[in-house]
């Protein structure tokens, strides 16, 4: 293959790469998006291979081959409630692949290269592989945490910060001898090391800031795969690269402006506690429970109706027979609205994600911001597995370890339903006086079973 046709080849796949990202702005788009990057992808891969003359070419294939199947087992088989999990290991395998290929890089003789260029590639398999392994173990840690497999609470090693600080420090000191010595040795202790902080480091934030972890991890990732592409001197690579880290920053931003929080806070330790614990300060009054027909009358008694879902509902799958009563109640006349926090669930969208695989309407899905104003002139508010997004100790409560963080007013429409599994805090560890406000009602039990036996009453 000619070197222009490889470079078009490769113009062409970041064109489908920033049409997919424009399509992924919206639902409606969505699956085009992703087919655009499906085809961008499998262009530059095919240019590549065509491009280069490699030993071993059929078991390259053949190790591909596997890699795709193991990918479609898995995306198929992944649930949506693990999609935060699959999405935090995917960046991690894109830190694992930097890691590799910059020891290969780092292996093959370089006598050809002058100094000045040694001592460039030198720095750029430092960087890429640093980035590469704090960005894969601080995933598997990240994933973990989603998965309920370790406790969400914050957890450091003694010194806290400061033996973080080490870590990160003698990383980048071996990586110096490296660049200056090319000892294989000092990459190895820095990889090491580099493994270890991103552990301690996704150890030390809590579970109510990993949206805002996975998305940092992300852009870590394109960091890496950026200097990787350096590395090879290719140049969709340095591309693809530079749109996920710079994308996966901005995202980081915008969560933490969600959220009112500082993206440095969030990565030096952040506020979040065991989850599904109850918090010392629970005894805030009485709370009132209701049963489905009492929840069934409110709603054909409503003219407006907002449903505030959260990660709760991911987990007992209540989309669709939700969907079946945003259907019966539009039937009669009875408008009824989705309100979606910026970080409801356990990664940004995974709330549009589920209402769009129910079928879900997409205009009656609305951002925080579109809708906050409106809950006072509501009748009815169904929150489904939400908590800390509808907390109003957010914005009643200074001292609240949430203090300032922007939440949808639930509180303020005529009836609150709140649909959970027990009073046990959210992910956060923090208590919601929602609960025991006296227009809040509870209604316990699985999210799904009592959707649908609100059904059973229309």
């Amino acid at each position: 293959m000619s070197q222009g046709f490889l470079v078009s080849a490769y113009l062409i796949s970041a064109l489908l790469f920033v049409m997919s990202l424009a399509g992924l702005s919206r639902q409606d788009s969505a699956k085009t998006g992703s087919l655009y990057g499906m085809v961008g992808m499998t262009v530059a891969v095919l240019a590549t291979l065509g491009s280069v003359a490699m030993e071993g070419f059929t078991l390259v294939t053949l190790l591909m081959m596997a890699g795709a199947a193991i990918g479609l087992f898995l995306a198929k088989k992944v649930e949506m409630t693990e999609m935060p999990q699959l999405v935090a290991m995917l960046n991690g395998f894109g830190g694992l692949a930097a890691v590799l290929i910059g020891f290969s890089s780092a292996l093959e003789p370089a006598d050809t290269l002058a100094a000045t260029e040694k001592l460039i590639h030198s720095i750029e398999i430092f960087i890429g592989i640093i980035i590469g392994a704090i960005t894969f173990s601080g995933s598997v840690v990240a994933c973990l945490k989603l998965g309920g497999n370790i406790s969400s609470r914050p957890a450091s090693l003694p010194g806290g910060h400061w033996t973080n600080l080490a870590l990160i420090a003698l990383a980048v000191v071996m990586g110096v001898v490296f660049v200056q010595q090319h000892s294989i040795l000092a990459l190895v202790v820095m990889t090491a090391l580099a493994l270890v902080f991103g552990i301690t480091l996704v150890l030390g934030i809590g579970g109510a800031d990993m949206p805002v972890v996975v998305s940092m991890l992300n852009a870590y990732s394109g960091i890496a795969a950026a200097a990787t592409g350096f590395m090879l001197g290719n140049n969709l690579l340095i591309i693809t690269g530079a749109m996920v880290g710079s994308s996966g920053a901005i995202l980081s931003y915008l969560m933490c402006a969600a959220m009112n929080r500082s993206f440095i806070s969030v990565i030096l330790g952040g506020f979040g506690t065991e989850s599904g614990t109850v918090s010392e300060d629970s005894e805030q009054g009485e709370h009132v429970e209701v049963n489905v027909e009492e929840v069934a009358d409110m709603l054909k008694n409503a003219s407006s109706v907002i449903i505030t879902p959260g990660y709760g509902m991911a987990v007992a799958q209540a989309q669709h027979p939700l969907r079946e009563l945003v259907n019966k109640l539009r039937a009669q006349n009875i408008k009824v609205r989705f309100g979606i926090h910026p970080v409801a669930g356990r990664l940004p969208g995974h709330m549009n994600v589920l209402l769009a695989e129910a079928k879900v309407p997409y205009d009656i899905v609305e951002e925080m911001d579109e809708l906050n104003d409106d809950f006072k002139d509501t009748d009815v508010v169904l929150v489904i597995g939400a908590n800390d997004t509808v907390n109003p100790a957010a914005s009643e409560d200074p001292s609240s370890p949430i203090a300032g963080m922007p939440v949808l007013k639930v509180w303020e429409a005529s009836q609150v339903v709140v649909f959970k599994r027990s009073m046990a805090t959210g992910y956060a560890g923090v208590q919601n006086p929602l609960f025991f406000k006296d227009n809040a009602r509870m209604l316990f039990g699985d999210a799904h079973g009592t959707v649908e036996g609100i059904l059973k009453q229309f």
